[in-house]
């Protein structure tokens, strides 16, 4: 009978265990491929202290444990040897048909991953507590923002959760919520009080120089269109016998692209809304003024844009971004009440706030704004303050009495 092998301490070796010269333990096995491998520990079991002055890792019967675990779930051995960078490439190459925008994330994603140690990680060793320091070192470090932080996330769960799916590992690290782990330093935009409004619309009105933009920047605050559904618009997308306005795509620009239509946001983004009076009054000015080159641009099939700069170029987001902001500029050096940061985009808040407190029916107001969930909408309440609910307590007093 052949006496079993021992290591140096005389413990019995299992099979597939050895103990080498220099006192660090083997274990070989043969991987789903077929291909011999070896993993190595200086410590044989979870008891063992480690040699002074090397680096403790999991004992070999702990490794072995795993590996033998990942056999029976069909679970491939060390992550398929793939990076995070690796993992986050292929994803990507699974993704199809996606906007421009999302493209220019996802590169956003691999250069970062390319740069930071944290890219060349095997993925099977990334466990929920490194991708949450990780998470908080863009944040603290890095100095990076919550919403960029938010979009790097986005990419690595999905990507990650590619890899449970096909057994390379057996947990999302990813899988938690965001706000638990860093803090959000997002800048609301918070809508503006009626009042500011009036006064920003007269000051844009009367203004020698802004008030050819008065018509388009009224529309914005009575209609809660997206910048980029506004700049989207045509002639032909301007009803005046159904006095609707057809919306069914939005104006893009980027700089290596150049224009291009898009869909709308989301499903429901694609939505006819109903004109009032006086913003159909506004577009008949505005289609009246308007002032095109002598060849049309037509940009993905779509011509008869509104607006045009003083070169001739379709005006599109950033153009608008640039008039607001000037316009508060010189609002604030002429008044000494300041007037708030107002944007596009805080004119569609405003008019969603508008409506809440108008108390219009959440579900219209969804309709009207675009938004694919409900929740999003009355996310708008949060721009009501303790003026409006006192008003708002009041009525319900009258009606209960």
């Amino acid at each position: 009978m052949s006496e079993k092998r021992r290591d140096h301490r005389g413990r019995i070796l299992h099979n597939g265990e050895m103990q080498l010269s220099d006192g660090r333990y083997r274990f070989k096995y043969v991987d789903e491929m077929g291909k011999e491998r070896c993993v190595y520990s200086w410590r044989l079991d979870h008891n063992d202290a480690t040699p002074k002055g090397k680096r403790r890792t999991s004992s070999l019967r702990e490794m072995e444990k795993k590996i033998q675990a990942d056999r029976f779930d069909q679970i491939v051995t060390n992550g398929g040897n793939m990076t995070v960078l690796e993992l986050v490439e292929k994803y990507i190459s699974t993704r199809t048909g996606v906007r421009p925008t999302t493209i220019a994330g996802y590169g956003t994603v691999i250069n970062l991953l390319k740069k930071n140690p944290f890219g060349k990680r095997r993925i099977d060793m990334v466990r929920i507590f490194d991708a949450k320091c990780w998470l908080i070192h863009l944040q603290k470090v890095e100095k990076k923002s919550y919403s960029s932080i938010h979009s790097i996330r986005g990419v690595l769960r999905p990507a990650f959760q590619l890899a449970v799916d096909d057994d390379l590992i057996r947990k999302n690290p990813f899988q938690f919520q965001l706000v638990e782990v860093i803090v959000n330093d997002s800048v609301t935009r918070e809508a503006i009080s009626r009042a500011e409004e009036r006064k920003f619309l007269q000051f844009v009105k009367d203004d020698p120089h802004f008030s050819k933009y008065y018509e388009g920047i009224y529309i914005l605050f009575k209609t809660g269109l997206r910048i980029s559904e506004f700049c989207g618009l045509t002639v032909s997308d301007i009803d005046f016998k159904e006095h609707t306005i057809n919306i069914d795509h939005q104006l893009q620009k980027k700089s290596k692209i150049g224009y291009y239509i898009q869909e709308t946001k989301t499903t429901s983004g694609t939505r006819k809304i109903p004109m009032t009076a006086d913003v159909e009054e506004c577009f008949k000015k505005i289609i009246e003024k308007r002032n095109p080159p002598k060849a049309e641009p037509m940009i993905d099939g779509k011509s008869g844009f509104l607006y045009f700069d003083k070169d001739g170029s379709i005006c599109y987001s950033l153009h608008w971004e640039h008039y607001f902001k000037h316009i508060v500029q010189k609002y604030n050096k002429i008044y000494k009440v300041q007037m708030p940061n107002v944007t596009p985009h805080v004119c569609r808040h405003t008019y969603s706030s508008n409506m809440a407190k108008s108390r219009m029916n959440p579900k219209a107001l969804q309709y009207l704004m675009g938004h694919s969930d409900i929740s999003v909408t009355l996310n708008t309440y949060t721009h009501v303050n303790l003026e409006d609910a006192r008003e708002e307590v009041a009525r319900l007093q009258i009606v209960y009495l």
